[in-house]
């Protein structure tokens, strides 16, 4: 059995993959100050709620966007697993090629979706993540990294109408029935929800274009993935394991070459 972690700004997700196939998954807030022990004892807990031995771990990799955590993280591996887990970007390299200049590469979780979604649904594509942050990546038709670009997650852009200012309401996260809202909850909602799907179908048109048009795929993942793509023609496919089918492959490829 191989543990996966995908470590991100929100949550930490860990999934559990036998052969191919991803078998169940947990998740765990990020948090710096949360020790070793609490994050051993927490997935130790899920091993026993369904019957799973933590000898029967044979791996653990990770990719993190978050360094404040890796530490404890680890330690918990080590603990609790008896593994030294392999990180992905600490001497591990997710294996995207890159198409444009520069030596600025790509955070691991970014690389990671990346590398898993070309496998599952080919070149070229367009890979959103709805997480924290939004983040945007295009691929080309030779599975090269073209560039992307990342704005504020939706979450994040309603709550800073609720932190900044000193009447408006702090609100769920729908898309309303109408543009224009007769009440304060209504018009935030149209405003950061409409106005977010909106945002990113201009964004996916524009990175479209750039790929030169023609046939792209558009995959989303993270946890506000299916609120966007529910209300959008734009986007193709909804693949909440995205990250960690990609941390499976890298793993593969570093195997073969160890």
């Amino acid at each position: 059995m191989l543990l996966a972690i995908d470590v991100g700004n929100t949550n930490m997700v860990f999934g559990l993959i036998e052969g191919d196939a991803l078998t169940g998954s947990f998740r765990l807030m990020t948090d710096a100050n949360r020790t070793s022990d609490e994050i051993g004892l927490a997935a130790w807990d899920y091993f026993q709620r369904f019957g799973l031995k933590t000898e029967d771990v044979e791996d653990v990799i990770i990719a993190s966007v978050v360094p404040q955590v890796m530490h404890t993280l680890s330690n918990a591996i080590i603990k609790y697993f008896n593994k030294t887990p392999i990180i992905v970007d600490d001497g591990v390299d997710p294996g995207l090629p890159y198409g444009v200049s520069g030596d600025e590469r790509l955070g691991p979780d970014r690389a990671v979706a990346c590398i898993g979604a070309m496998a599952k649904y080919g070149t070229p594509l367009i890979v959103l993540d709805f997480g924290t942050a939004t983040t945007l990546d295009a691929v080309n038709q030779a599975g090269e990294y073209m560039g992307g670009c990342i704005t504020a997650g939706v979450r994040i852009a309603a709550d800073a109408l609720f932190t900044q200012t000193s009447m408006l309401p702090k609100v769920e996260l729908v898309k309303p029935d109408t543009v224009l809202g007769c009440t304060a909850v209504g018009q935030i909602q149209a405003g950061a929800v409409v106005g977010y799907i909106g945002a990113m179908e201009y964004l996916i048109r524009e990175a479209k274009r750039e790929l030169g048009g023609g046939d792209i795929r558009v995959v989303a993942t993270g946890g506000l993935a299916r609120l966007i793509a529910d209300n959008t023609g734009l986007i193709d496919d909804v693949d909440p394991s995205l990250i960690l089918e990609g941390l499976l492959l890298i793993y593969k490829r570093y195997k073969e070459q160890a």
